[in-house]
């Protein structure tokens, strides 16, 4: 087959202990998955939950002990951090039951889900899809991938962001609304999940923003860090 143009090359993330990668296919998203999150952003209680996308070429992939350099996306004035639980789909499938989803996950990787946080505003204000803040160029930067047999007890981990050295959000992994496995359900119903599809499962509270020259550390408890300076 011949192509009108070179096609877009697979994005892929490194994982742990292994020279293969992974092979990325979508990017789905999950909004308002921490109680404390949902509330400082005006909202309250167990809504059902929702998602949004992000294009596999918005990934950052930052490889163990690298920083990341993420450019200051344009069109903003506050642009801010989300630490996120990445989860990584080894095994699709449609219908997936909570009780079956964990046998879905391949491992894990500690992601942050930057965002335009003022034209995500207007676009509510609007009632307008939410794209132009949330699925932008390199709005997505990634760690390795961790095997989930060599994960730890993830449903139980920390997970923290710090910003120059300076805590920003620091909570649990089992604090999410929705729980992995219940997440994995809910998405499945609404789309065919792949081999290579990424879940970024949500962030806690104390999202804020971010400047040019600053530098973020982030983490999930057993994942190792994730290193990214603002350029």
């Amino acid at each position: 087959m011949s192509y009108l143009f070179p096609p877009t090359p697979v994005v892929s993330v490194p994982v742990v202990g292994k020279t293969e990668t992974f092979p990325v296919h979508r990017i789905y998203c999950v909004g308002r998955n921490y109680e404390e999150h949902a509330k400082e952003m005006g909202f309250t209680g167990r809504e059902p939950p929702f998602f949004f996308l992000k294009p596999a070429d918005a990934l950052i992939v930052v490889h163990a002990g690298e920083t990341g350099t993420m450019p200051y996306p344009s069109l903003t004035k506050n642009l801010h951090h989300e630490i996120e639980l990445v989860v990584a789909i080894g095994k699709g499938g449609k219908n997936i039951k909570a009780a079956d989803a964990m046998h879905h996950i391949y491992g894990y990787a500690v992601g942050l889900d930057m965002t335009r946080r003022d034209l995500q505003g207007e676009m509510k204000k609007q009632g307008r899809p939410w794209c132009i803040g949330k699925a932008f160029d390199l709005s997505a930067p990634i760690g390795p991938i961790t095997p989930a047999a060599q994960a730890g007890d993830v449903v139980n981990a920390e997970i923290y962001v710090q910003v120059n050295g300076q805590d920003r959000q620091r909570s649990h992994i089992h604090k999410l609304i929705w729980n992995i496995a219940e997440t994995i359900e809910h998405l499945s119903a609404a789309w065919e999940l792949q081999p290579g599809d990424l879940i970024y499962t949500g962030t806690p509270e104390g999202v804020a923003a971010v400047v040019s020259g600053d530098t973020l550390v982030g983490a999930v408890t057993g994942l190792g860090e994730l290193k990214v300076r603002v350029a």
